[in-house]
């Protein structure tokens, strides 16, 4: 436990004590974010906070993980640290999508390959169970580059993806630590301090965004973790922490930036544009033109998943196909909600 407590205080101060030098050095030499139409924010704004993230964060595993007993924590932060280049680069100067997504992928084998981060159970859905090897090694890599690109897409208002990323850390880092696997608990711990040292700076008003360097780290240590919660769930053999619907719980996990970004790629398609082409649709757009302010978005989104998570987890006995049913709905449903009280609110104004 006490490894933990570390990890989470090294993280955070490392974060801490660096944000202040990279606002002032990023405004002096104008890497800053400008307003403009689809931004939700006024003012400029430096926009590489998730290099104090990455410090954090990889300064305290490095610190403390036990190397001896976890071999596979040298390609894990060697996939940190090729995203966190990619970050870093288009966060000075916009880097080509196409390019960026080849790095994303050279991340994610570097992953699946050497981390053996690999998801190789259905557990039943769509009557599967153990999956051929080249289909665990397709699904994994899918699943890797979902959730960093998911999480990327989220990061449009003041602490929202920070809070997402503790909310999955908190949740899984806690099941890790229950079970014993105190690697992954350390890799959660780690996250959780850098982001809660950000969160500092990042609450409304902002004096400073992670960037694409933070939401990526953010990504990819989210993917690991819940990777990792789908695999190990299936030896455990302790019934008060075996989860009998581990993928939907995962999703649920993940439900804000998944049912986000599959709605908004959804949409797009049905109105004839490119999945990639950004605009004003997110959750947390409507939630902004409902008058919300960032603080207020952020909480709205955090409660909603918390509410996910606490009835995915309440009816797992239900199975994964029906759990995944239930988000689904129950997401098709918030969202039409805010859509019309949004539609209502416009129809309304003068």
């Amino acid at each position: 436990m006490y490894h933990l407590i570390l990890c989470f205080i090294t993280s955070f101060l490392v974060t801490y004590i660096a944000i202040p030098s990279i606002i002032t050095i990023a405004k002096v030499k104008k890497l800053v974010d400008e307003p403009e139409e689809r931004r939700a924010h006024t003012k400029s704004i430096p926009t590489l906070g998730g290099i104090a993230i990455f410090a954090g964060v990889i300064f305290s595993l490095i610190l403390w993980t036990p190397f001896q007993i976890f071999g596979d924590l040298q390609y894990i932060l060697c996939a940190m640290v090729i995203l966190f280049l990619i970050g870093a680069k288009d966060d000075i100067i916009p880097l080509d999508p196409y390019k960026k997504f080849v790095g994303q992928i050279f991340a994610a084998s570097i992953l699946v390959f050497k981390a053996n981060i690999q998801i190789t159970s259905f557990y039943g859905i769509f009557g599967l169970f153990e999956l051929p090897e080249w289909v665990s090694i397709l699904i994994s890599m899918f699943t890797i580059l979902v959730i960093i690109n998911s999480m990327n897409l989220i990061d449009g208002v003041n602490a929202l993806c920070a809070s997402v990323g503790l909310i999955i850390c908190v949740t899984l880092g806690y099941w890790f630590k229950s079970i014993d696997q105190n690697v992954y608990a350390i890799i959660s711990s780690a996250l959780v301090g850098s982001l809660v040292a950000f969160m500092k700076f990042n609450i409304s008003p902002a004096r400073i965004f992670m960037g694409d360097t933070g939401s990526m780290l953010v990504g990819v240590i989210c993917s690991i973790l819940t990777i990792g919660f789908i695999e190990s769930n299936k030896n455990v053999l302790n019934p008060e922490y075996h989860i009998h619907a581990a993928p939907a719980i995962a999703i649920a996990v993940l439900f804000i930036p998944l049912f986000d970004m599959i709605r908004i790629f959804f949409i797009r398609i049905i109105k004839g544009r490119s999945p990639f082409q950004a605009d004003r649709q997110h959750l947390h757009h409507l939630l902004l033109d409902l008058g919300f302010t960032h603080l207020q978005v952020t909480t709205i989104l955090i409660l909603i998943n918390t509410f996910i998570i606490a009835i995915t987890y309440k009816l797992q006995f239900l199975g994964n196909i029906n759990l995944l049913w239930i988000i689904l709905l129950t997401g098709i449903f918030i969202t039409s909600l805010i859509h019309y009280l949004r539609n209502k609110k416009l129809i309304d104004i003068p």
